[in-house]
């Protein structure tokens, strides 16, 4: 792993947009000279990525003819000492790339495809790694060490399982901690989580800023908490931003997807969000999603209501 990390940071960051017709940064954050505490967005769609398998809808399509693809939802959280990852996303080789070394571990919400079956990459077939921590819930450590191919993984010790708690912050270094949310959503095989990231100065002087990551979730109405408390000055959401409305997948039952629709998130949040000052940033775009033309009527609306879409490579300070 050392020998990885020796030749990652000799490469280039790729830069390559996660929006159709938006710019991206793609830089490496280890070299950057900025703010030494921050987020960033290593992926912004959802699960299945884009272009989607077996669509020939004007999203996939486009991105077909530019003969690229646009990244699954995944983060970095950068602190002085390293970084970390949350979210195992299939294209998690060409994040950790971007990153310029591997990770200190990594953090995983729940066991859908886009976020965790990127954890196979650590694995004899290929990078070989030894003791690369990962951190979930006790159910999701289970589905793990209990089912194959990821129980290799934890036998043969190319990952070493921690298992967090609900509401219990770990300490990430000085400073920086990163608190376990429950969230309601679809769980088949593990339970679902969000993290909220908080940076202090010391707790004695409070908090210096705070990002909520959320990638999915039920309605929010199912949520025990209220979205709208944790907009607080300071703050940046990153959102479940899956759907823009019901009438993206006609062939489907969104009952059986029922992701709060971003149009839906507006509404909830636009007033607290006009009175705080916070941020609001939607990423987990669905393929069918409009708001992958930033120059559509969806994009425009969002805009002008304050809120903003996530872009691979942006890079959020706390």
């Amino acid at each position: 792993m050392r020998l990885l990390s020796a030749l990652l940071l000799l490469l280039p960051a790729c830069a390559a947009s996660d929006g159709i017709s938006a710019p991206d940064g793609g830089r490496n954050p280890l070299s950057s000279s900025a703010e030494p505490v921050a987020f960033r967005v290593l992926g912004t769609a959802q699960d299945a990525g884009l272009p989607h398998i077996g669509c020939d809808c004007a999203n996939c399509s486009q991105v077909r003819a530019e003969n690229r693809t646009v990244r699954v939802a995944s983060a970095a959280i950068e602190g002085k000492s390293g970084w970390w990852l949350l979210d195992a996303s299939p294209d998690m080789p060409a994040q950790i790339h971007d990153q310029g070394s591997m990770p200190q571990g990594i953090f995983l919400t729940h066991a859908h495809i886009g976020h965790y079956t990127g954890l196979m990459y650590l694995g004899r077939e290929a990078l070989g790694a030894q003791g690369m921590p990962v951190w979930c819930s006790p159910r999701m450590a289970r589905f793990l060490r209990e089912n194959g191919p990821w129980s290799q993984l934890v036998e043969l010790g190319n990952i070493e399982l921690h298992e967090f708690q609900t509401d219990q912050a770990i300490e990430l270094e000085p400073g920086l901690a990163l608190t376990p949310l429950a969230v309601p959503h679809r769980d088949e095989f593990s339970d679902t989580h969000g993290f909220q990231i908080e940076h202090f100065r010391s707790r004695r002087e409070g908090r210096l800023g705070s990002l909520l990551f959320l990638p999915d979730i039920d309605q929010w109405d199912r949520w025990e908490q209220r979205i709208e408390d944790f907009l607080v000055p300071g703050a940046h959401l990153l959102l479940d931003g899956t759907f823009w409305s019901g009438a993206e997948l006609p062939n489907r039952d969104l009952s059986e997807i029922p992701h709060p629709l971003v149009s839906q998130s507006i509404e909830v949040l636009r007033g607290p969000l006009a009175k705080s000052q916070a941020s609001v940033h939607f990423f987990h775009l669905n393929h069918s999603n409009p708001l992958w033309n930033r120059e559509g009527p969806e994009a425009r609306t969002l805009r002008a209501a304050g809120f903003h879409l996530a872009e691979r490579g942006e890079r959020i300070p706390f």
